[in-house]
């Protein structure tokens, strides 16, 4: 089954940039669609962005659509979050995960019960 590592996060102050990456050395992510999703304490995981596996189409949530980018490197088998101008809000354990489909959509879920190969996440922080 496939396991996926998060790596890069950190504490940050607001509007520095980080960039977070998805990888796993077993699988090759280039024929999945791969979604970051976060989880703040207290709150439900939730998507952030996905990524298609054809085109490399990138979906956003409307609270990071402009400050973050999804993107992926399939020579290096690796997703990346980029937080271009993270805020406090954005806080959180970011994770990755990949979408259990049945043909030929991409990213339709936001749910993460749709997503599969949870690493063990990386904390970002974003403070003063």
């Amino acid at each position: 089954q496939v396991q996926l590592v998060e790596s890069g996060g950190g504490q940050v102050q607001p509007g520095e940039p980080l960039t977070l990456s998805c990888a796993t050395p077993r699988y090759p992510l280039g024929n999945y669609n791969i979604a970051w999703f976060r989880q703040a304490p207290g709150k439900v995981r939730e998507r952030v962005s996905c990524i298609g596996h054809t085109a490399g189409t990138a979906y956003h949530a409307d609270s990071v659509k402009g400050r973050f980018t999804i993107s992926r490197d399939n020579d290096k088998n690796t997703i990346y979050l980029h937080m271009e101008d993270p805020k406090p809000e954005d806080t959180a354990v970011y994770y990755c995960g990949v979408e259990v489909v049945d043909g030929p959509q991409e990213c339709l879920s936001l749910l993460p019960t749709s997503f599969v190969g949870w690493g063990q996440g990386t904390q970002v922080t974003v403070s003063k």
